[in-house]
């Protein structure tokens, strides 16, 4: 018994021994391993090898943040169904109520052969005009975003289905290119017509304004040009705007050299001629700068009945001829009320001004037509300002400040367009294909004045810039799970806009708006 004993205590011992040996063996390991992280990192610091680089991507991709209140932050991509982009489905909802990316791709012919066909032609319009509208003006951002689960929601998709993938980048790219003259010919009217139904009935009068903006180029881009006054090589296309609702009504690529008037006249022509078969006792006031004032565009306006039209008008011998005693009355008035300012010790007036009218006709006008005077004298000289209209009832200084002042809104217009949208974003090589990429950025600024002036009524983003609606209302985060008959999406708790969103879902969801038949 006593050497059974002596056995078992010796199998213990051995047992124990190799155990506390295992335990120093484990920290000598990690320790070295430590060591050798240390090293290698210091090393990577001071580039004098990359196989620590190697050895630190051998792990999973992780965002370093410094530690925060004794914790070690770091972050990683393993979330999984997750999206930052919960706004494409407000734009789906608006989208369903007013037929916008239905009716854009009925106008284009699909020359796809129909059993190589992935993606129909509805889902690649509302897909690119759904990522711009987002914030995402480079087509290439379809690589990523065509497996987010909240845009292929939006395309009406399973979120969660591999199978179900949207379109790639090169899908689209080969949609923009595919494009030909009468595409885009039909895509401009599809938008005046897309205009003309957004009224549930015709309005008694609309302002249309016209005005281009130049589109720099840095490329070898078909038709691009250099033009002088904005001392670049650039596109200048046109954009035609409702003055009194922002609406946009259509908009079309073209050269970067300055406008001819026959091919602004040609251009009204056209739009004109639907407007009015639409709305025939609606009266339509035209605006623009002095670069319209041509005999083209103001022989086709005076030609039609029920249409006005208010422009500026590039100064000259003849007129300021016509203006100078005017001036001289203006400049006595501003030394009068400078005087008077300085007696009762108050700041200066900043200018003065005089309103005046008189006819006038240019040598290539086939007749005189009413031209406003603004006599305004400033402490840096004289500015006299020149417009032409066919109005006679509003006095010269209603004309000039509430009919033509009123104008230089169509500019915050375009910069919505342009710079929160992207529709300089005309990087490709061909005409055709940029004239595409500013129609469906057109198009994505059409849906958010649509969610404007449908949903976001009487809140505080009634007259937000698309820019605050994607930074307010699209950039919330969503994780979305998939169920077997309901798809559940999770918003964070410290939403600051969960009143807002509650009221914009509730009108989103309602029944569609029925369309007016435009065809």
């Amino acid at each position: 018994m006593a050497c059974q004993a002596a056995a078992e205590m010796s199998q213990m011992f051995q047992r124990g021994t190799a155990r506390i040996l295992a335990w120093i063996f484990h920290k000598k390991a990690q320790t070295s391993c430590k060591s050798l992280i240390e090293w290698k990192v210091g090393a990577i610091h001071s580039g004098k090898t990359t196989r620590g680089l190697l050895m630190l991507h051998s792990t999973p991709e992780q965002l370093r943040f410094p530690p925060i209140a004794g914790y070690t932050v770091r972050a990683d991509f393993e979330g999984g169904a997750l999206s930052s982009d919960f706004g494409a489905l407000l734009l789906r909802g608006i989208d369903r109520q007013i037929g916008l990316t239905a009716r854009l791709a009925a106008a284009v012919q699909d020359k796809r052969h129909p059993s190589y066909i992935d993606h129909p032609l509805r889902d690649l319009f509302a897909q690119r005009i759904y990522q711009i509208a987002s914030g995402y003006a480079d087509g290439h951002d379809a690589n990523s975003l065509r497996h987010d689960p909240v845009f292929k929601l939006s395309m009406e998709r399973p979120p969660l289905d591999p199978a179900q993938d949207l379109a790639s980048a090169p899908t689209l790219s080969r949609l923009e290119h595919s494009v030909d003259r009468k595409d885009l010919y039909r895509l401009t009217h599809a938008l005046v017509d897309h205009f003309i139904a957004s009224y549930p009935e015709p309005p008694a009068a609309i302002v249309l304004d016209l005005d281009h903006s130049d589109d720099q180029t840095h490329g070898q881009q078909e038709f691009a040009f250099s033009n002088h006054h904005y001392r670049s090589y650039c596109y200048l296309p046109l954009f035609i705007f409702e003055g009194t609702s922002h609406a946009l009504v259509t908009a079309c690529l073209r050269p970067g050299t300055r406008p001819p008037g026959r091919e602004n006249a040609m251009i009204l022509v056209p739009l004109l001629a639907v407007l009015r078969r639409h709305w025939p006792r609606t009266h339509i006031l035209v605006r623009g700068d002095s670069h319209f004032a041509t005999p083209e565009v103001v022989e086709v306006l005076a030609q039609r009945r029920g249409i006005d039209f208010v422009f500026g008008l590039a100064g000259n011998a003849v007129l300021l001829r016509e203006a100078e005693p005017v001036i001289q009355d203006a400049r006595r008035l501003h030394q009068q009320c400078t005087a008077l300012a300085q007696a009762h010790r108050t700041r200066p007036p900043a200018s003065s001004r005089l309103y005046a009218e008189f006819a006038y006709a240019a040598a290539s006008w086939a007749r005189p037509w009413r031209v406003i005077l603004k006599a305004e004298v400033m402490a840096a000289g004289d500015n006299p300002r020149f417009v032409v209209t066919s109005l006679v009832a509003p006095t010269p200084q209603r004309v000039d400040e509430e009919r033509y002042c009123a104008r230089g809104n169509c500019e915050n217009d375009i910069k919505a367009v342009k710079c929160d949208l992207h529709s300089d974003r005309t990087l490709a090589t061909t005409f055709l294909a940029n004239a595409m990429r500013l129609l469906l950025s057109c198009a994505a600024y059409v849906l958010h004045h649509a969610l404007r002036t449908h949903t976001l009524q009487h809140t505080a983003l009634a007259q937000a810039q698309p820019a605050t609606l994607i930074l307010t209302l699209f950039k919330v985060a969503t994780q979305i799970k998939q169920y077997k008959d309901r798809i559940l999406l999770h918003l964070p708790s410290a939403c600051p806009v969960k009143t807002l969103l509650h009221r914009v879902t509730a009108l989103l969801s309602l029944v569609p708006c029925p369309m007016v038949d435009t065809s």
